[in-house]
């Protein structure tokens, strides 16, 4: 792979390692293109301070911060600036607002909560209800057609464990409307690389099955985890039983 566009920043409170770290690991690894996407500040009310995502006062340094090094390395590695951002109705506009007036290259939708972090659910909790796991498929449809997102990060997050039948059923939906939009589906590194739910054999295959178009993501929250495909083991696997190809973003 010649690109990745999903990278963390410590800000996030659950990254480590130095924007620089990353980019040396990128390039000792043969991308051409890293791409950040620290976890968006989202403009809660009332006081509430997230604790897996960065604080509105952090955009301008995390912009600078990016931009700085984007010059610096010019010549070595193309530098992107983004978020990985979910869709919460009550708060989206006003998160939009408070990063626009910034340089930014795309948003990723990575779908954590349903339908917000302070009165909904984690969406990778385990779960048998029905509800829920409609729910995910949604407010992640809706986030889709919203129109601002560059892909869909982890697709596969909602750790659903009830009826196989009905799984497929929703996943078809949110499949299907990614298609639609002509929207990738990322295969997330990170989750295979620690035994998550996700990416699961069930929802790529019908992914595969369906026509979807594929991106990878290697999720990095240090920068060991800049890794390219082949050096995960078992992950070269997973993509050929699932048939998938990745393709590179026009960015």
């Amino acid at each position: 792979m010649r690109a990745n566009y999903h990278t963390h920043t410590p800000r996030c409170k659950h990254a480590c390692g130095k924007e620089r770290e990353y980019i040396e690991a990128a390039i000792e690894k043969g991308f051409t293109t890293l791409g950040f996407s620290d976890h968006v500040p989202m403009p809660y009310p009332n006081g509430f301070v997230s604790g897996i995502r960065m604080a509105v006062s952090e955009i301008s340094d995390y912009t600078e911060t990016l931009c700085r090094l984007r010059d610096e390395y010019r010549k070595d590695i193309r530098i992107l600036i983004g978020y990985e951002a979910e869709y919460m109705p009550a708060y989206f506009e006003e998160m939009l607002r408070c990063i626009r007036d910034y340089p930014l290259d795309y948003l990723i939708q990575g779908q954590h909560y349903v339908k917000d972090e302070i009165s909904g659910f984690y969406a990778g909790r385990e779960t048998y209800d029905e509800e829920k796991l409609k729910d995910y498929v949604d407010v992640t449809m809706e986030g889709m057609q919203t129109g601002v997102f560059t892909y869909l990060a982890h697709p596969d997050l909602i750790s659903f464990r009830g009826d196989r039948a009905l799984y497929h059923a929703q996943m078809k939906r949110l499949i299907n409307e990614a298609i639609r939009l002509s929207i990738p589906l990322e295969v997330n590194a990170l989750g295979f690389l620690t035994n998550r739910n996700y990416p699961n054999d069930a929802f790529f295959s019908l992914a595969s099955e369906l026509g979807a178009v594929f991106v990878y993501g290697a999720d990095a929250h240090s920068p060991d985890c800049v890794l390219q495909p082949e050096e995960i083991p078992g992950f070269s696997a997973f993509l050929a039983r699932n048939h998938i190809r990745f393709t590179e973003l026009l960015l």
